[in-house]
């Protein structure tokens, strides 16, 4: 693929948003602490996807905080709500030409290693 080529498709590409969710009976709290050992080859797992997919990553977003509000028009109520069984547990973006390409992105991520996480795709509306 030639240098233009390649300029074309990365201006051309789309802007995704990616939210993470935990899907258990009890939300986050049934997730186990892994050992130092298995943090540190999570980490190294993590680190050569992001050095791999570095030019589709915009935004490693974060964790998101387990309090929240949830705002109406008939005011304000606390959340998220114990009664869910999914729970947005954070977000990133990522850019790729088309939905396709995103979801093979976030397909050799290793955060959807775990049976209990589900990550949404999104693609962000812009006016043409």
């Amino acid at each position: 693929m030639s240098d233009k080529t390649m300029s074309d498709k990365k201006t051309s590409n789309k802007t995704y948003m990616c939210i993470l969710r935990s899907e258990s009976e009890q939300g986050c709290d049934s997730l186990s602490s892994p050992s130092p050992s298995e943090m540190e080859a999570m980490y190294a797992k993590y680190q050569e996807w992001q050095d791999k997919f570095a030019d589709n990553i915009k935004d490693m977003g974060g964790k998101l905080n387990g309090s929240a509000s949830v705002v109406r028009q008939s005011g304000v109520d606390d959340g998220p709500f114990i009664e869910l069984k999914e729970i947005v547990g954070g977000y990133m973006m990522i850019s790729a030409a088309d939905m396709e390409e995103a979801v093979a992105v976030i397909n050799q991520s290793p955060m959807i290693e775990s049976p209990n996480v589900s990550i949404e795709i999104r693609e962000i509306w812009t006016p043409a």
